[in-house]
């Protein structure tokens, strides 16, 4: 097959929509598919990789590390009907969505859109970020679905979310797989966190921003640290909420249990993983938490708060925790970060759990739909 992705964000964006393309594009790929990528320019940005395509863009004002493709493009439009694409899969319903959108019914080709999360939680992005903001978001989005000939939902959640909301498109449920092989990686060493070998990791993964309720994390942590000298909080990432969040950790007087180490490239999670404890997940914004999917499939496990983002992976009480609120998360991370028992049962349950999320498997599975619909002649 010839597949044509496009997407508002790529690399050299490092985020779990970023992730998801290129896991999927990876395994495309590897069973011999040809896959094109559509994705804005990035300043001083090389590329690394084949088969990517790049629209003009501008730097979104109200989140600087993003860019604002330009939904137009004549090279890219000259280019389309020469690739000759069998499917035309796109990951927004906004900028290169619409045109991915057009350029499907345009060439006649099969259109596929994976709803990646509630767009309604982002609205703090726009200018006069608002209530009529969220409900325009959400009526874009279930309008836009209803368009596509196949919804993706990366959990059973937000399937029942978009028929709730009104989205009548076939909606299929193929969440983004994960490595589920041991690497053997080095794992970072405390002493590298400047932690001492005593001090039990608690590691977040995600960008530093608003919607994922880092905050709450944080004060979830300050608890933790007043009760114990032994706990330790290392945020992987990075982000606009950055600054703020590290003014808060010293606010709290909490510089010296607290680590903020950066964005880090997803080949490199697995030295963080191994080297932490437990996972602590506190965002209510996602569709998929695909960093919990990762942390299981390396044996560790997690508490993070209730949502349909991570209740399709976490079996609460069996391989990791789902709090319901600021007091459960502190209960239940102090709980499991201190009986070494249950966390080795954990771990064993939560690698076992993310077998059935493997990469492949999930890369097959989206390749037989994409199939389906071709041979039906669907568009």
């Amino acid at each position: 097959m010839r597949i044509g992705i496009f997407t508002c964000n790529y690399r050299p964006l490092v985020n779990g929509l970023s992730s998801s393309i290129e896991i999927f594009s990876h395994e495309f790929r590897a069973r011999g598919h040809q896959v094109f990528i559509f994705a804005p320019r990035y300043p001083g940005y090389d590329e690394e990789e084949d088969g990517v395509f790049r629209f003009p863009s501008l730097r979104a004002p109200t989140h600087h590390q993003y860019t604002l493709p330009i939904p137009f493009s004549p090279r890219i439009g000259t280019l389309l009907p020469r690739l000759q694409l069998d499917l035309i899969h796109a990951q927004h319903p906004f900028l290169l969505g619409a045109y991915a959108l057009r350029a499907a019914r345009r060439l006649r080709l099969p259109f596929v859109f994976t709803h990646h999360t509630l767009y309604e939680k982002y609205t703090h992005y726009l200018p006069l970020a608002s209530v009529p903001a969220q409900q325009w978001a959400i009526h874009r989005s279930v309008s836009f679905a209803n368009r596509a000939d196949l919804v993706i939902a990366p959990t059973q959640g937000l399937r029942e979310i978009l028929r709730m909301r009104g989205v009548r498109s076939r909606i299929e449920v193929v969440p983004t797989g994960v490595e589920v092989e041991e690497k053997g990686e080095a794992r970072i060493r405390p002493a590298e966190l400047n932690i001492p070998p005593s001090g039990r990791i608690l590691l977040s993964v995600g960008r530093l921003a608003k919607e994922k309720n880092l905050y709450t994390l944080l004060e979830a942590f300050s608890r933790l640290a007043c009760q114990s000298p032994d706990p330790y909080l290392v945020l992987v990432g990075d982000g606009d909420e950055r600054s703020r969040l590290e003014e808060w950790v010293g606010r709290k007087g909490l510089k010296d249990r607290v680590r903020f180490v950066g964005s880090q490239r997803r080949a490199a999670l697995g030295r963080y993983y191994g080297s932490a404890h437990l996972l602590l997940f506190p965002s209510l914004s996602e569709a998929q938490g695909l960093v919990v999917a990762e942390s299981m499939a390396q044996g560790l496990p997690v508490v993070a708060l209730r949502s349909f983002a991570v209740e399709d992976l976490i079996e609460d009480g069996v391989n990791g925790y789902l709090a319901d609120g600021m007091e459960a998360l502190v209960d239940r991370t102090r709980e499991l970060l201190f009986d070494e028992g249950r966390r080795r049962s954990f771990s064993e349950l939560a690698r076992k759990k993310a077998r059935e999320f493997a990469a492949p498997a999930m890369a097959e599975r989206m390749l037989g739909l994409y199939q389906e619909l071709i041979g039906t002649g669907k568009a």
